[in-house]
């Protein structure tokens, strides 16, 4: 890659490594981790990658040695390859707990990563992750500022190219032959090697029955049934897909609503691009006129909700609602015990009828906090659409969060 793109998260990184020890850059894999850590320190850091085998068997065969060979500062690539060599992080660290950001660490996959960097370094190490570019990184990229003009553009862009950094910044790439590409690998070194699924066939079938139900509610029974596999199969596979940050799952609000809440997650892949390539999306035509046009815009909008807080250093504090009467909220951000209700929808053309779930919300909890609503649409329009409901733009929407 021959340039650089800023990531929003810079400044977080940098404020942890003052503070911490150890700081852990988790992600999915081509997010930018690597090219990012190794951009802000590579003059104070030495770097290391664990993908490189003759590297892991140093670390595992002499460990203490191993950390003593690169210094007081170093970046350990892919740390998920080894880790045995995190307690002898820990030793390290506690052996001088004054020198702050001495190890910078990442990993492509969460599967045992975050517990053994928890259990081994609690209080040693900052936890952050990092997904691929949200739209004020694309925008910053000569090849694509000037095609992201509006909302339209971003999540016909988002869609089509997606939103990691490779493609975003080779515009000549293939993306069905990156996307293949990707996917093959993130099957055969993660699924395979690190969470033990033995039948790929039948995980890659899943992978592409789930993007075809983006946006929707998670029901394990049914992907079980039309999978022919146990729902405790099921229930491993997502939470390798969330634990590897392909899927996002929202969970419901139901804080002191009672029992007329549905309480299954809704699930969401944090790549709109790789929902269609699984989905066999690949024409402006079919993306805003298929039959997943729509769940594939809110999908758009709450990756690029959960980017803006990952990148804050924070966790999306965000939900769904959906009563057992129908009422539903298609995202609900709660801020110092305030409520914002927010409808997502595929429409340039604005209605007072879009308002109706959010204006029946306040109406039926009226004991909630409840903020004044926003409506995200394919208009860039920001004007009233009733008394309590106002429309915006999605990275109006993200500002003001």
């Amino acid at each position: 890659m021959n340039q650089y793109i800023p990531r929003e998260i810079e400044n977080i990184i940098i404020q942890n490594s003052r503070t911490f020890p150890a700081i852990a850059l988790t992600g999915p894999r081509q997010s930018g981790k690597t090219t990012l850590l190794k951009h802000l320190f590579q003059d104070t850091h030495q770097f290391v990658t664990f993908d490189d085998p003759l590297n892991r068997e140093r670390a595992l065969t002499d460990p203490k040695l191993f950390l003593e060979s690169y210094g007081s500062k170093v970046i350990f690539d892919e740390i998920q390859y080894v880790p045995e060599l995190l307690s002898y992080i820990k030793i390290a660290i506690d052996q001088d707990r004054r020198q702050k950001g001495r190890f910078l660490l990442t990993g492509s996959q969460q599967f045992h990563l975050i517990k053994d960097l928890s259990d081994s370094l609690a209080g040693r190490i900052a936890l952050l992750n990092l997904l691929p570019f949200e739209i004020k990184e694309k925008k910053r990229s000569p090849f694509v500022k000037d095609l992201l003009i509006d909302t339209k553009s971003c999540f016909m862009h988002a869609c089509l190219t997606g939103s990691f950094p490779e493609p975003v910044l080779q515009p000549e790439i293939n993306m069905e032959s990156w996307y293949g590409s990707y996917l093959q690998t993130y099957l055969e070194r993660d699924v395979r090697n690190l969470a033990n699924v033995g039948d790929l066939r039948n995980f890659q079938q899943f992978v592409r029955l789930l993007a075809a139900r983006c946006a929707q509610v998670l029901n394990m029974t049914n992907l079980s049934n039309d999978l022919g596999v146990s729902v405790n199969t099921i229930k491993r596979w997502i939470s390798i897909l969330e634990a590897s940050q392909i899927i996002f799952l929202l969970p419901p609000y139901y804080r002191n609503l009672g029992k007329r809440i549905v309480k299954s997650p809704k699930v969401y892949f944090l790549d709109v691009g790789l929902v269609c390539y699984l989905t066999g999306v690949q024409t402006e035509s079919h993306l805003l006129n298929g039959p997943i046009a729509g769940p594939l815009f809110e999908s758009f909008v709450i990756q690029e909700v959960v980017k803006f807080y990952y990148n804050k250093g924070k966790r999306p504090n965000i939900f769904y609602l959906r009563t057992h009467n129908q009422l539903e909220i298609d995202l609900i951000i709660e801020k110092h015990l305030e409520i914002h209700p927010i409808e997502i929808k595929l429409s340039k053309t604005l209605s007072t009828g879009m308002a109706k779930p959010i204006e029946r919300f306040i109406k039926l909890f009226s004991s909630l906090k409840i903020n004044a609503g926003t409506i995200v649409s394919l208009s860039d329009e920001e004007i009233p659409i009733t008394r309590n409901v106002a429309s915006s733009t999605l990275e109006s929407l993200l500002e003001k969060l």
